[in-house]
């Protein structure tokens, strides 16, 4: 296992694209890309969030970020408002469908916990909410044929499955797997999902929740999302920063935004390459 980047804020919603690592580097507010051998870019984020919002692209090249409202990236660099949705995740099929998740609480401010949904942008503009009571969305994955979506639920300890309509819509909601403390999820030419545990390690898990593979890592910090790049897809990119659950979300956010920034990178190579979107 090698670090790959350090320094971090909080680094989420990894997608590989055009041989790099992209990720949204939150307390920092900034986009950045780096490839394997560290070289790094990095670009204001549009968001006014310090946390709870990501990244991915449209079919035709276009950046959308997620925040406030749905945002996308115009040829000047500048943003402009694609859809006044605020949402936290966001996966984008081969269609041009953006599906963004959410829920309407304040998480930050430690307001009690409301059920959260998904829902649909279409290339046409149109928003409709496709799945509801989702115990706090995070990450998600679209199979690489377009059929099936898979989201975390993370208050729930684990993954749901929908099918994916003609229309964009979802159905045959089932559990992928359980027992477990997903957050942002990458998926494998076999139908394996990496996720974290809950703890400081990650697993690969099967469809119905047998463990194939799990990656030990040290308790000092949790893994916030997981990714599958290089040119082969075949190198797993984890990344994690301090989160202490015995303090506060007041007190983890003032330690991340005023302390050292503890939010890293690591990488090892796996047998299986990744596949599917993001």
């Amino acid at each position: 296992m090698e670090v790959l980047l350090s320094g971090l804020g909080i680094p989420e919603s990894p997608r590989w694209r055009d041989g790099r690592l992209w990720f949204a580097n939150w307390i920092a507010q900034e986009i950045v890309a780096v490839g394997l051998d560290g070289t790094v870019e990095r670009w204001p984020a549009p968001s006014e969030r310090l946390m709870g919002w990501s990244i991915d692209w449209l079919p035709d090249g276009s950046l959308l970020t997620t925040g406030d409202r749905l945002r996308r990236q115009q040829a000047d660099g500048s943003f402009t408002t694609y859809a006044e949705q605020h949402a936290n995740e966001i996966v984008v099929d081969a269609r041009g469908n953006a599906y963004v998740n959410g829920a309407d609480f304040d998480f930050a401010g430690g307001e009690a916990p409301k059920p959260g949904y998904i829902k649909l942008v279409t290339p046409t503009g149109e928003i409709r909410e496709v799945a509801q009571d989702i115990q706090f969305p995070n990450g998600m994955v679209i199979s690489p044929d377009g059929s099936t979506l898979v989201i975390s639920e993370s208050f729930a300890g684990r993954l749901t499955a929908f099918d994916i309509a003609a229309d964009g819509g979802l159905g045959n909601r089932r559990v992928f797997a359980d027992g477990l403390g997903p957050d942002g999820i990458c998926q494998d030419v076999e139908g394996a999902i990496w996720v974290a545990t809950g703890g400081s390690d990650v697993v690969r898990v099967a469809d119905g929740g047998e463990v194939l593979q799990r990656v030990e890592l040290s308790a000092d910090k949790a893994p916030f999302a997981i990714a599958l790049g290089g040119d082969d897809r075949r190198t797993l990119c984890i990344l994690r920063a301090e989160w202490r659950p015995g303090d506060s979300i007041t007190d983890n956010l003032d330690r991340l935004t005023n302390g050292p920034r503890t939010g890293e990178i690591v990488t090892l190579r796996v047998d299986v390459p990744g596949t599917g979107r993001p």
